[in-house]
């Protein structure tokens, strides 16, 4: 490769990695802890399981939980209904001050076998809360959330960049070597590069996946608006629901829904006129029952007038690609083994990250043509100055 392509292609590895480096480590290190999110937020007391109960398989009304909620905020509506895949044990129930409400005021978890309340979760408080939001957004919401999706852009430039520098200047090494009879610059740039490229896949996929996640509001919004719509305009309500002297009960509307999809669990229920559902239905989010298909979603419209279903659809090649992107940009696929493997390699994205800084800080006023021109053992045979500052970083860029 000619000096001056080589030239180019570093300029570009350098500057993005050194734009986006400071961001990049600022998601690793907050994604860290949210891999085990659930396990800290058990460990903490903020979250609990449901109790053992031998022998018990009948299970409550759902309207009596819906009941005990509205009477714990009766100034308040019952936005949502969760149930956890790992938690089948247990509804989960969201409250707002509005049905339309951005954020919800209460979030409660009801076992379903006996309606008893089993935990009330803080609600936009405490240290996990502060990560994830730092981590999704840094409080900026969706300008926040756009603006990682920029860094994530740049990782995937520095990366690219990145890899096509790194043939030529390890051309002279074995793949993998360390020199650990050197200099401390030499090893933590043989270290550095070795890193970054072990990383390297990883990385791109927890990158793109990152900046996949960014995207959501805007996704979810653009389905509202068009696919959502047109499922509601096919499945009129019988009247609409400010009409019904007697609206179905939730717990009928749930039972038309198990009737329609067997096969299916749900994931969660949007209630009339929330966002995700229209004035006159329930929305009912099913969920497949296994590994891969627990990730995606069906949507299943409920005349909340009469109970019964009105129209089942189908999401799109987008929203599917958003719903498989954050698992996987989690480790969240395949339970404790992937999350450990998902935090060591966040671990060495850190290292690599952090020993881009510190090569390219010790070797900030030494030119690519330079180094290039070096011939000797301590040569940046595999330097990316900012080099590989990220041929590396791992971007956590994300939305749990």
């Amino acid at each position: 490769m000619q000096t001056k392509t080589l030239k180019n292609w570093y300029l570009v590895h350098k500057w993005t990695s050194l734009i986006s480096t400071l961001f990049l480590l600022m998601l690793c290190l907050t994604g860290l802890p949210l891999i085990f999110y659930h396990e800290i937020e058990h460990a903490l007391g903020n979250a609990v399981e449901p109790p053992e109960l031998p022998g018990v398989t009948t299970q409550v009304s759902v309207d009596s939980i819906i009941q005990s909620a509205q009477a714990k905020r009766p100034q308040d509506v019952v936005q949502y209904l969760f149930r956890d895949p790992d938690e089948p044990e247990a509804w989960h129930v969201t409250m707002a001050e509005a049905i339309d409400a951005p954020e919800g005021s209460a979030f409660y978890m009801y076992d379903v076998r006996t309606g008893e309340l089993l935990h009330e979760y803080p609600v936009r408080q405490g240290i996990m809360y502060f990560l994830f939001r730092l981590h999704l957004d840094m409080f900026a919401g969706l300008s926040g959330m756009l603006f990682l999706g920029a860094m994530g852009l740049l990782l995937a430039a520095s990366l690219v960049s990145g890899v096509v520098v790194y043939g030529p200047f390890m051309s002279k090494l074995k793949f993998g070597t360390v020199r650990a009879n050197k200099s401390s610059r030499v090893k933590w740039l043989d270290l550095h590069n070795l890193l970054g490229i072990v990383t390297l896949t990883w990385v791109l996929v927890v990158g793109l996946t990152g900046t996949i996640n960014t995207l959501s509001l805007l996704v979810f919004n653009h389905w509202q608006s068009t696919e959502l719509a047109a499922l509601a305009q096919s499945a009129k309500a019988a009247q609409p629901l400010s009409e019904v002297a007697n609206p179905a009960s939730f717990q009928q509307a749930l039972n038309a829904v198990s009737d329609e999809v067997p096969q299916g669990e749900v994931s969660f229920v949007a209630f009339p006129k929330n966002p995700f559902s229209t004035p006159d239905h329930f929305t009912f989010f099913m969920m497949g029952n296994t590994p891969l298909t627990s990730k995606l979603l069906t949507p299943v419209l409920v005349d909340a007038g009469t109970g019964t279903v009105s129209a089942v659809g189908q999401m799109p090649w987008y929203v599917t690609t958003l719903l498989l992107s954050q698992p996987l940009h989690f480790g969240d696929y395949a339970g404790m083994p992937l999350k450990i493997l998902w935090a060591i390699l966040d671990v060495l994205a850190i290292i690599v990250l952090l020993s881009g800084v510190y090569l390219w800080w010790k070797k900030r006023k030494v030119s690519i043509v330079d180094r290039l021109k070096l011939n000797d053992s301590e040569s940046d045979a595999g330097s990316s100055v900012a080099g590989t500052v990220v041929a590396s970083g791992a971007a956590r860029v994300a939305n749990p």
